[in-house]
């Protein structure tokens, strides 16, 4: 593998699919995937609760899944397994803002296990958590799509056979770029 190609298995672009702001499409390497970006579409003005997804390049930091819905999945990134006390801190203002809680927990909170398959494998990115500013958003996920790619609250969704197809192929080096 050469060098080039090397660093384009370590990026991974995601676009606004002609003619609909809320749907998009990854490219990895020389592979194209549908997914759903969020409900405002791409934003490079990123605040709690605005259901954009950000505008930015930004590295995958490590995976999750549940363990009761498959086998750990095959990646070079890190994953760790989910359990129902799972949460994330999206209370703005909160000295865990936009950190991982456990549950139960009395601040505004996403609940990581879900009824639906949302986040049954998942990939944190690095979008205000090295550097963390309240308030700039919160929990930018690359997770599963629902059904028809309806838009999320401003993460990067896919089929599950996309996930499994794309997560070994990245790690802690590749930059997800948005926009």
């Amino acid at each position: 593998m050469t060098q080039n190609s090397q660093f384009l298995m370590n990026l991974v672009t995601i676009h606004t699919k002609p003619g609909n702001p809320l749907q998009g499409l990854i490219k990895l390497g020389l592979k194209t995937f549908p997914c759903a970006l969020g409900r405002s579409g791409i934003t490079s003005q990123k605040r709690e609760g605005d259901g954009a997804t950000p505008l930015l390049d930004c590295k995958a930091l490590y995976g999750f899944y549940r363990p009761d819905k498959g086998p750990k999945p095959i990646s070079r990134l890190p994953f760790i397994a989910l359990h129902p006390s799972m949460g994330w801190c999206d209370e703005k203002g909160h000295a865990l803002y936009n950190r991982p809680v456990k549950l139960p927990f009395k601040s505004s909170h996403e609940k990581m296990w879900r009824d639906d398959e949302l986040y049954d494998i998942g990939v944190v990115l690095d979008f205000n958590i090295s550097s963390r500013m309240q308030n700039m958003g919160s929990a930018i996920f690359f997770h599963i799509a629902r059904p028809g790619f309806t838009p999320t609250e401003g993460c990067v969704a896919v089929r599950p056979i996309v996930m499994r197809q794309i997560l070994p192929l990245i790690g802690r080096d590749t930059i997800f770029k948005l926009g």
